[in-house]
């Protein structure tokens, strides 16, 4: 047997082992994994943006657990089970791959993505962004709609577009200030931030991953500024903003 299928027929085997004997394993239901699968998806993430290779095989095999864990919990109640996901999924990258599986022909990988999307309303969505999970973090959500609307050619046409509309939102975010309006300041902040991400993909870049460098960015040079603190045997929060702004240029140039 092939050593791939041998393992995951292992992780199957142990996955029956648990949920008949663990307590802990046998109490669990779609509704309790939940907050956990998502902790697990976001240690994933963390290791990937870290470059981490042995995490991200560690944390691949927490999800994959969890993936497991839900099909088993159906599969008791007749829902489907784990040949049901399999086999449903193999059906639908089967037909929203026609290009490899059938005989139409593509261009390049833009084209792949319009006829993905065109396929999907044919099995029933009514819009192309019908796929865009509500439950998304805000700004993954943002650039999943921009792709979203591209494969239909809702874009701009060229880069320098966008970064006008950046200047025109600031400017209705600048006047939104000025006129004291908090929903108005709220809906014009939006705005920004929409664009900005607009912006992000246009240059092909990940906006959520972008962000999450500069926090880490940021974190680093900060816990530098309070190591320096403590070492001066002062609390940070007693240095003034001006030294701070020294520490600062201190901390970059320690990178």
């Amino acid at each position: 047997m092939d050593e791939r299928l041998k393992a995951f027929e292992r992780l199957l085997n142990v996955m029956d082992d648990l949920r008949e004997k663990c307590p802990w394993d046998k109490k669990q239901s779609i509704q309790s994994l939940r907050k956990l699968t998502i902790e697990e998806t976001y240690e994933l993430s963390d290791a990937i943006i870290n470059n981490d290779m042995k995490g991200i095989k560690e944390e691949i095999g927490d999800v994959m657990l969890h993936l497991i864990f839900y099909s088993k919990i159906t599969s008791e109640t007749n829902e489907f089970d784990i040949a049901d996901v399999l086999n449903a999924t193999c059906e639908k990258l089967i037909f929203r791959h026609p290009h490899i599986y059938g005989d139409v022909k593509v261009a390049d990988e833009d084209e792949v993505k319009r006829n993905w999307e065109k396929l999907k309303l044919k099995e029933g969505k009514t819009s192309i962004l019908e796929g865009v999970p509500k439950g998304l973090p805000s700004m993954v959500k943002a650039q999943r709609i921009q792709d979203k609307v591209r494969q239909v050619g809702f874009d701009w046409e060229e880069k320098h577009q966008v970064v006008d509309k950046i200047h025109e939102e600031l400017d209705e975010l600048s006047e939104a200030v000025q006129n004291n309006n908090p929903v108005e300041i709220e809906n014009e902040m939006g705005d920004v931030l929409f664009a900005v991400i607009n912006y992000a993909r246009l240059l092909d870049l990940d906006a959520e991953k972008s962000l999450e460098m500069t926090n880490i960015k940021f974190i680093r040079r900060f816990q530098w500024m309070e190591k320096h603190a403590a070492s001066k045997n002062i609390s940070i929060a007693d240095v003034g903003i001006k030294e701070l702004e020294k520490w600062w240029k201190l901390a970059k140039l320690e990178e």
